[in-house]
């Protein structure tokens, strides 16, 4: 489940611990579950980044990037269940990978909350693992696969963006090549709060739409970012610590499929299936306008 506001946690989560470190190596804990796409091996990623520096951690849509001193990155992509944490994990029977840092040297004084590893976790085992070149990060950061970040958005690009494609809206604010970043969670609580349909094509939006989705996207990840994500009924999303998010309980349409609209009063919360993801809406508050005759 983890979009865009868990991932940000996430790295902001693991930032004050991770950056400025050395490691010494990775390992691959035992695992009886289902084989994490870690590229390239356990034994050459240990060879290459032994006495490498982690110089930034930082987010790339929905992906964490440890940017070493080497110039080669570690892209890590959680998907449905993955988590990067600093503390005790859920259970140690999904932990995927683990980071081991140098101890800290005799001349300076450990800080009290120092680790010494960082884990990453995934019970379902779809999330990826990639050690990158800087070749490499240019091919998968760069704009033949992935579009502006969501939080950097201008109404500008989002006219521009949208203008290009004839999917739903729904569908396209998942297009990551048209806008890095955003989820299904987030998509559908975003097109409540500006008040469109699901359903309506992207390049049929008013100016007037254009310029809410512009103004809500920021406004909603950004709030989610304060809450420090969604931890759902499955409680699968944990932060850098093993705590719950909780904007869950902000929620005004997600997973909340025949509720009364808290917005209106009025409408049922429907869903829908669009592209195989479920989208969640209020007909009232989100009326699909009719067709031109």
């Amino acid at each position: 489940m983890p979009e865009l506001p868990e991932v940000e946690t996430m790295v902001r989560g693991i930032r004050p611990h991770v950056e400025g470190r050395t490691l010494r190596t990775v390992r691959v804990p035992p695992c009886e579950c289902k084989p994490l796409l870690i590229e390239p091996s356990p034994k050459v990623l240990a060879r290459r980044v032994a006495g490498a520096t982690v110089d930034r951690v930082w987010r790339r849509a929905k992906r964490v990037v440890l940017t070493l001193s080497t110039g080669d990155a570690f892209a890590i992509e959680p998907r449905m269940t993955g988590l990067m944490l600093v503390d005790e994990a859920p259970d140690k029977g999904h932990l995927r990978l683990e980071w081991v840092f140098e101890e800290s040297s005799s001349k300076r004084k450990p800080k009290p909350d120092e680790v010494t590893s960082l884990w990453f976790w995934d019970r379902r085992g779809l999330g990826t693992i990639r050690l990158l070149t800087p070749e490499e990060q240019e091919v998968l950061f760069g704009p033949e696969r992935l579009g502006t970040d969501a939080l950097e958005m201008t109404e500008d690009a989002w006219r521009e963006a949208l203008a290009r494609t004839s999917s739903a809206i729904k569908v396209a604010l998942l297009n990551q090549k048209l806008v890095a970043g955003i989820g299904n969670l987030y998509a559908s609580e975003i097109l409540h709060r500006c008040r469109i349909s699901p359903e309506v094509a992207a390049k049929d939006l008013s100016r007037k739409q254009i310029g809410r989705i512009a103004e809500a996207v920021p406004a909603i990840l950004n709030e989610a970012i304060r809450y420090e994500g969604s931890t759902l009924g499955d409680g699968t999303y944990r932060n850098a610590l093993n705590e719950s998010g909780g904007y869950q309980n902000a929620h005004k349409v997600y997973a909340r499929e025949g509720e009364t609209c808290s917005t209106c009063g009025r409408g049922k919360i429907t869903r829908i299936v669009q592209c195989q993801r479920s989208t969640f809406f209020c007909r009232v508050c989100q009326r699909k306008p009719r067709a031109k005759k």
